[in-house]
């Protein structure tokens, strides 16, 4: 379906019945809402599900130079509003799951429970360079330059899966060895679906913050880390932690071994996947609801 967040007019997907309690899913900053086809299917028995693409990504609008901490937040919104129509439960990974934490900061009552996956918290404070150290950052200034170049070219998403099958990973090896099949292939056709700009104030450093450091989070939240062991691993568990102290209904788990695509790795997304299962078996219906300890 299409929905409009002032002059830009944003895709958002569903699944599942209508009368379900909604779960509205968020992607990353060079992804789409496929990334989450694979989960689809363990969520649409229970809940309505929900996925945004957006501004600048997949079937949304590009919106040049409004890919800001803001306009994300207002893109979330406008999802919640205008389609959830109740308090969600909200899982987003990297760029989502700031997205996700912010909404839990400034818009709490449009927000049941939220579930971050490797969250970059520090994202756009000055205090903590943005990524700094980080081998994402190589990848983001390889894909602003390639993206242009592979989208003019016409290749097709099945030819681009098998040259990213070969490429190295952010997170050590090829993404053939690291990552499930679906994986690439959804991360092949978000590359030939984004607008690259959409990395200009990442790799600028002028990304607006997303948080407040001291502001708790107020809804049952679940915030999964990558390992921070690995080169791409963006969400510092001891920062996760910080505001699990500020915020009793917060719990931070740690995934050994994962890197930043914790969800698409094939040696993490079990455990990825039993994590947020048990979090959401343990909320509970919306009546019924209970926060988890943390």
């Amino acid at each position: 379906m299409k929905i409009r967040n002032g002059s830009i007019e944003l895709h958002v997907t569903e699944d599942g019945s209508p009368s379900a309690p909604p779960v509205l899913l968020l992607h990353g900053i060079t992804s789409y809402s496929g990334t989450w086809n694979w989960l689809v299917p363990e969520l649409a028995d229970r809940y309505r599900v929900l996925r945004l693409d957006f501004r600048g990504h997949g079937d949304s609008d590009r919106a040049a130079d409004q890919y800001s901490s803001s306009g994300y937040i207002s893109d979330a919104v406008a999802a919640l509003e205008q389609v959830a129509g109740q308090p969600a439960i909200v899982m987003g990974h990297s760029l989502g799951g700031v997205t996700t934490a912010a909404l839990v900061q400034r818009h709490p009552e449009l927000v049941r429970a939220a579930i971050m996956e490797d969250p970059p918290l520090a994202l756009g404070d000055s205090s903590e360079p943005a990524l700094e150290g980080n081998s994402l950052l190589a990848a983001f200034r390889m894909m602003r330059e390639s993206i242009p170049r592979l989208q003019a070219s016409g290749i097709t998403a099945d030819v681009l899966v098998g040259i990213l099958a070969a490429a190295p990973s952010a997170s050590g090896g090829t993404f053939g060895d690291s990552l499930h099949r679906d994986g690439i292939e959804q991360m092949a056709e978000s590359m030939l679906r984004v607008d690259a700009s959409v990395l200009d104030p990442v790799l600028t450093g002028s990304v607006e913050p997303f948080l407040d450091p001291t502001a708790p989070f107020g809804v049952p939240t679940l915030v999964v880390c990558a390992d921070p062991a690995k080169p791409d691993a963006v969400a510092s568990p001891r920062a996760a932690r910080a505001f699990a102290d500020a915020s009793p209904a917060t719990e931070v788990f740690v995934v050994e071994g994962a890197g930043h695509l914790v969800h698409d790795e094939v040696a993490s997304r079990d455990t990825f996947r039993n994590a947020v299962v048990d979090f959401l078996d343990r909320l509970g219906s919306p009546s019924s609801a209970c926060a988890p300890t943390g």
